[in-house]
């Protein structure tokens, strides 16, 4: 239980880092490509490289009596994803990932009512620790834009939706059987828009296409493989990571400052998520 809380957290960090290297590049082809096109090229290239999962495992990779859950969390994973692109190109990268990190806070209620799953005392203390980091990190949202944290607010909520999703299908189904079940089903069911919102696209829309496609089919098994280890009440924390990597991102390519409130906040985020991992193995 120990081993696996510890490897739980690790992946679940690798995911964030993909999650918000997918952000920058949607962040970058804003511009270049219309929602519906980005959406569907990122899971597109996604099932892509998925591909060699199926070959790999024969075709009884597919074989699921869950098949209502996989249809519910591409649903559920799509329309945040929609939700969240449009975001990001109203908001700054870091400021755009910290709305979902209000996920953190979403997943233990669902859990706790969905899969009876009782988050300890410790694991709130650490949660709310995190939300006081994040308020920290992030600068206040410019007046008038009440309406996309609205919108962005949604997308958390949907995707705690999901990840609570995947602890449910955790006993039956594997990592690669679940990520390849969403990669195919959101690929589908994007592309039903596409032909509404195409235009032509120059080649650093396909390279971004492609970058997202890797990022997002390797976070995917990472999380999935993650939530299978761990409760999401326990390990759910390390969500606040990827407003860490946003940061870097936002600095590195588009010069947001990184202030001394942002470290702060990182440090107290950081901090949380070490108290909710200590605590199995105290």
């Amino acid at each position: 239980m120990q081993s696996n809380l510890l490897k739980g957290a690790l992946l679940l960090l690798l995911a964030e880092a993909c999650f918000a290297g997918i952000g920058a590049l949607v962040k970058y082809s804003t511009g270049l490509a219309s929602e519906a096109q980005v959406v569907f090229f990122r899971n597109g290239f996604a099932l892509l490289l998925m591909l060699p999962f199926l070959y790999t495992h024969g075709i009884g990779l597919l074989k699921t009596k869950r098949w209502y859950l996989h249809a519910f969390r591409a649903l559920t994973g799509l329309t945040s994803m929609y939700c969240f692109f449009y975001v990001l190109g109203q908001l700054p990268l870091a400021q755009a990932m910290a709305v979902l990190l209000l996920s953190p806070f979403i997943v233990p209620i669902i859990a706790r009512i969905w899969l009876k799953e009782s988050p300890s005392q410790i694991t709130l203390i650490a949660i709310a620790l995190g939300f006081v980091g994040v308020l920290l990190a992030l600068p206040a949202p410019a007046a008038g834009l009440t309406w996309v944290l609205l919108i962005a607010m949604a997308a958390a909520c949907l995707v705690a939706i999901t990840k609570t999703t995947i602890r449910a299908m955790a006993s039956t189904e594997p990592a690669v059987r679940t990520v390849f079940y969403f990669s195919l089903l959101t690929a589908v069911f994007s592309v039903l828009p596409l032909p509404f919102y195409w235009q032509p696209l120059e080649w650093q829309a396909w390279l971004a296409f492609i970058g997202m496609g890797a990022l997002a089919a390797i976070g995917q098994l990472a999380m999935t493989q993650a939530y299978t280890l761990a409760p999401a009440s326990d390990i759910g924390m390390w969500t606040y990571s990827s407003v860490v990597f946003a940061g870097l991102f936002g600095y590195f390519f588009w010069q947001e400052p990184v202030t001394m409130s942002w470290l702060a906040g990182v440090a107290v985020i950081f901090y949380a998520g070490y108290v909710t991992t200590r605590q199995r193995l105290w």
